[in-house]
């Protein structure tokens, strides 16, 4: 493929008004992929949209619907979008089809798609069809929206995030298992939002048994009804076959509820390929969480850090141990962001 990655400040402008479209969508699209489509023409915006639902038309149709109910005419007309448009017929008819339908001169494209199934050939169809294609454009700020979607269809595992709230000296519990709370209501609103675009949660069946909580998603701060949510899939870590589905624990209740006693690589593969859960957020003990951080699984640490010191003998963040400090983990600084009077760290691993 030929693709012109030239973009002007037009360009930019254009797509970041679709990535605004795409995240209009971020809490109900998965399985699906959050995805933005702006129509521009004559340096006007004839048509807007997004995906909203798995099943429902994407972006691309919605957009082009908006210009046609306006009473516009789509020929010659600029699609800005943020993904990809595909090109085979899933739930719903190839958007490519949909774009060349409508006569547009020019289609920009912020990131490619890693689906097999498209990988390209969206823009293949769309050049053979005389359209002049540009790739790239704001590309970094679109993927951010669809990490999990693209690692799982490169690479057939997860995008994994691990939460975790701690104080000062990096603690996350008394001895006793004491802990609610360390943080404020703030930092735990927004954990309900790292809930809200997670197709799963996991935790160790030590948190359900001292804590019983429900890891649903509940707030009311979302912009969007939490009927609206697909509710994350609860995965239980439990090798020591401590609980059974029924049990008198509120995720044990939950029909959504997968109990886990095998390695956390097969784990992480079997939500992909089994489940389509793409984007997957721990939120577990020290002894899970130090397990993830071991084995390489973790792609962003979410440390939210409290004012406050808890003592030598409060329980660690993490629960593994090294010998020497040439075998620490070490993860790459991605953000710092003051919630309240607690603090949000954002780590990445390293590439």
């Amino acid at each position: 493929m030929n693709l012109s990655k030239f973009s002007s400040s037009q360009d930019v402008y254009f797509m970041m008004l679709a990535i605004d479209e795409a995240k209009k969508g971020i809490f109900t699209t998965r399985p699906n992929p959050a995805v933005g489509c702006v129509l521009v023409k004559d340096g006007q915006i004839i048509g807007t949209g997004y995906h909203p639902k798995a099943g429902e038309p994407h972006a691309e149709r919605f957009a082009l619907r908006a210009a046609n109910n306006q009473g516009f005419d789509t020929t010659g007309a600029t699609a800005y979008v943020t993904l990809e448009p595909c090109s085979h017929t899933g739930r719903t008819p190839p958007c490519a089809d949909a774009l060349i339908d409508a006569k547009v001169a020019r289609v920009v494209i912020a990131s490619l798609d890693t689906n097999p199934k498209v990988a390209g050939n969206g823009v293949k169809k769309l050049q053979a069809a005389g359209i002049e294609v540009v790739t790239g454009v704001c590309e970094f700020e679109a993927v951010q929206l669809n990490r999990g979607f693209l690692k799982a269809m490169a690479t057939g595992m997860p995008y994994v995030r691990l939460k975790v709230a701690g104080s000062l000296d990096g603690r996350t519990a008394m001895a006793s298992g004491e802990s609610k709370w360390i943080t404020g209501s703030g930092a735990r609103e927004d954990v309900q939002q790292l809930r809200a675009k997670s197709a799963a949660i996991i935790t160790g069946s030590g948190t359900i048994i001292a804590d019983n909580p429900a890891l649903t998603v509940r707030s009311s701060r979302l912009g969007i009804a939490s009927e609206q949510i697909p509710m994350p899939k609860i995965v239980v870590v439990d090798r020591s076959c401590r609980l059974q589905l029924g049990d008198d624990y509120q995720v044990c209740q939950n029909a959504n509820t997968l109990l886990w006693r095998d390695d956390l690589a097969s784990l992480l593969a079997t939500l992909v390929h089994q489940y389509q859960c793409y984007d997957v957020l721990v939120e577990a003990g020290s002894r899970l969480s130090g397990a993830f951080v071991a084995a390489g699984l973790v792609d962003e640490l979410i440390v939210y850090q409290a004012p406050c010191i808890l003592g030598a003998t409060a329980q660690p963040m993490f629960g593994c141990q090294l010998e020497q400090l040439c075998d620490q983990y070490r993860f790459a600084l991605h953000a710092v962001d003051r919630i309240d009077q607690d603090i949000r760290l954002i780590y990445h691993k390293l590439a």
